[in-house]
């Protein structure tokens, strides 16, 4: 009977080596998207007062685990049972990715400035702004984990049942506490640096490490911002370039970020174009 419970062991032991190695390849395969996610959160992490960044911050955060629990069962229910719906999922998701990041774009050349009347009723709409801004970065997440959940599952097709929930599950995890942790480092930087500089009485070696923090905050929030529009059209694009089969042999001699960025941006124009056409007529026949 004894060594039957440590035959039981021996077995659990095997089976978390299996997963231990490979959790570590589908970490290096996802890594990319990690680094796309990161990029795209912090950016929508921020703009907020600072004492709402972090309940913003836990709030995506919670929706983020949230999405990885439906979307983690349901990709492998679909990769038993109807594997091309995981296609299908992939490149509707690419085109609100697309959809996205070139709004972005639109947006910060042809939108006009809010006269000081615009302002103050965004300043009273805070709140609601907060729940949009926290609804759309939630969803996001959401395109960005199914990419996620896609990327690690298809690194463990050839393992057992047993290997790929764990192998998935734990990929899913580390993206949610790795991203979202490094977020808020990201987004506290201005406060950790006004503390350095107030606990050495604004002097010394310490105080200039706190107004680096707090004057490199904006430049990096900055760069993350036009990071993270880059990254949604050219994970769109690969999306696309990956699930669509003619658009993966369409210009072979042309390096794949070029094209995958030049799919993503073309199918965001047309998108912008469409909904921005279909707002006009609703406008139209509603007046």
């Amino acid at each position: 009977m004894a060594s039957g419970f440590f035959a039981i062991l021996d077995d659990i032991g095997a089976l978390m080596d299996d997963v231990a190695v490979t959790a570590k390849v589908a970490a290096k395969k996802t890594a990319g998207i990690l680094g796309d996610d990161l990029a795209v959160n912090a950016e929508k992490s921020t703009g907020f007062l600072s004492s709402r960044e972090l309940p913003v911050l836990w709030a995506i955060t919670k929706g983020s685990l949230v999405n990885k629990l439906i979307i983690v069962p349901v990709a492998l229910l679909l990769n038993v049972f109807f594997p091309v719906a995981i296609k299908i999922i992939l490149v509707l998701g690419g085109l609100y990715l697309a959809y996205e990041g070139v709004e972005k774009i639109v947006e910060y050349f042809f939108h006009k400035k809010t006269s000081p009347v615009e302002d103050k009723e965004v300043i009273e709409e805070g709140e609601a702004a907060e729940k949009a801004k926290i609804r759309s970065a939630i969803t996001t997440d959401f395109i960005l984990s199914i990419e996620i959940v896609i990327i690690a599952l298809g690194s463990v097709l050839d393992q057992k049942l047993g290997i790929q929930i764990m192998t998935v599950s734990i990929v899913a995890l580390l993206a949610t506490i790795g991203v979202y942790g490094i977020v808020a480092l990201i987004v506290r930087m201005d406060d950790a640096g006004y503390r350095l500089m107030k606990a050495s009485g604004e002097k010394g070696f310490i105080s200039a490490i706190g107004k680096l923090l707090v004057q490199s905050l904006p430049v990096i929030i900055k760069i993350l911002s036009i990071v993270g529009t880059v990254a949604l059209i050219l994970v769109s694009g690969g999306i696309f370039v990956h699930n669509i089969g003619f658009l993966h042999h369409v210009f072979p001699a042309v390096p794949s970020i070029i094209t995958e960025f030049a799919f993503g941006l073309a199918a965001g124009l047309v998108l912008v174009l469409i909904v921005t056409l279909v707002k006009k007529l609703f406008k139209v026949f509603k007046s």
